[in-house]
């Protein structure tokens, strides 16, 4: 017997014309169950018409993406748009009642056919995403991530095979997003839910995705691991999406004593360490940025300019004279 991919995509496109063309070129794609995938790009890269379309609210140009060896109509087939083992959450709200408690929001959405199996679930879901201390407040009276983890206890109730999340944490306050995140990863491992995300933060999909899927102009550039990814980027363009990254030119990348025949060279902050210089061919620090447990060091050796971690707060003054060292470098 064949074995049936769990979704998958099949030559799918669509194209918006315009000035500048833009939507997705023919892609093929597989997605992995009982994992979180991550798709990640440039504005306008394709990123949400790609989700869009596995989920049932875009028909494709061309292609056909399957469900279980099913197809996954489109809202041209189908009357209310989007797979009915799937939930999608967005950035927006505004389908709630305001005005109810936030327990009633999610548990409106469960038949009353069985009113215990009603409240198990709605309680199941409140638990697993931290929301026992919120769950007799109303909606108006939350804050923006608050609504936001309603939105996604809302998708979850239901039970479904599949959560699609569209720019989920940006409304999410940066103290409240990590524990939002590392519960949406419990969720995953306990019940085995498989998660499609789009996002633009790196910190967030290399913290939380599986498998990250890196789309540039509509078509998939690279896909693997955020580990591998991060440290072993194919392309120029991966490496600016997933760090602030220091890109040199190869007359540039000399004065950091590197000698390479590529044209474009990559040294991420923390690749590069800086030492007291007492010579007269040095670095300048021109600024320091406090980043929280750590510094970044902007330092100039004539019109060149590199970003460079620092762990030793006040080891350095603007105007010091440092060394440069680079322990690893990508080229293009």
């Amino acid at each position: 017997m064949t074995n049936v991919s769990f979704l998958q995509a099949t030559a799918i496109s669509k194209i918006y014309p315009g000035v500048q063309t833009a939507g997705l070129k023919p892609t093929d794609l597989t997605i992995t169950p009982g994992k979180i995938t991550a798709i990640i790009g440039a504005s306008g890269s394709g990123k949400t018409t790609l989700l869009h379309m596995l989920f049932g609210l875009i028909t494709p140009d061309s292609g056909t993406v399957y469900f279980k060896g099913e197809r996954v109509w489109g809202p041209e087939e189908k009357l209310i748009p989007g797979h009915d083992a799937m939930k999608m959450v967005t950035q927006q709200t505004d389908d709630m009642n305001l005005f109810a408690k936030v327990y009633d929001n999610i548990s409106i959405l469960l038949p009353n056919t069985d009113l215990e199996a009603k409240r198990n679930k709605t309680e199941a879901v409140l638990q697993q995403l931290n929301m026992k201390r919120i769950e007799t407040k109303r909606v108006a009276d939350l804050s923006g991530g608050e609504r936001q983890r309603v939105a996604i206890a809302r998708a979850l109730v239901t039970q479904p095979q599949v959560l699609l999340l569209d720019e989920p944490f940006n409304q999410v306050d940066t103290s409240f997003r990590e524990g939002l995140q590392q519960d949406i990863r419990r969720v995953v491992r306990e019940t085995g839910l498989t998660v499609i995300m789009v996002s633009h933060d790196p910190a967030e999909v290399l913290s939380m995705a599986d498998e990250l899927i890196v789309l540039k102009d509509g078509e998939i550039l690279e896909h693997g691991d955020p580990k591998s990814l991060y440290q072993h980027p194919e392309n120029l363009y991966t490496a600016r999406l997933l760090t602030n990254c220091n890109v040199l030119s190869n007359a540039e990348a000399k004065l950091c004593g590197i000698s390479t025949e590529k044209d474009n060279i990559v040294i991420y902050p923390e690749w590069a360490s800086t030492t007291p210089s007492f010579t007269e061919n040095h670095w300048t620090v021109k600024q320091i940025l406090f980043k929280g447990f750590y510094e970044e060091l902007v330092i100039a050796h004539d019109k060149l300019t590199l970003r460079v971690l620092n762990a030793h707060f006040g080891k350095y003054t603007e105007g010091d004279a440092v060394q440069l060292k680079v322990s690893k470098y990508l080229d293009y």
